[in-house]
């Protein structure tokens, strides 16, 4: 009775448990992913950080224009400026 009464104290008390919090496989991937990004001039003025490379896509117009992939914020592809 005396075991069960202290293992049920211990259990109640804040900071008793020493059990690590398990992380998500998701939290997990992203932390690599996100490793050896740069910062890069978008063609709107501002700084972008993006993890992607650097890639030239054809405009409707017949030209091309560099792009940043994989970027922070709410846009994936940022039009660089040149």
């Amino acid at each position: 009775m005396k075991v069960l009464a202290t293992l049920l104290l211990s259990l109640s008390l804040p900071g008793s448990h020493a059990f690590p919090r398990l992380r998500s496989p998701v939290d997990h991937i992203t932390q690599h992913t996100r490793k050896g990004g740069r910062w890069y001039f978008a063609e709107n003025g501002h700084a972008v950080y993006c993890y992607g490379p650097v890639r030239t896509l054809p405009q409707p117009s017949g030209g091309l224009q560099r792009v940043a992939t994989y970027c922070q914020g709410e846009r994936p592809i940022v039009p660089l400026k040149d």
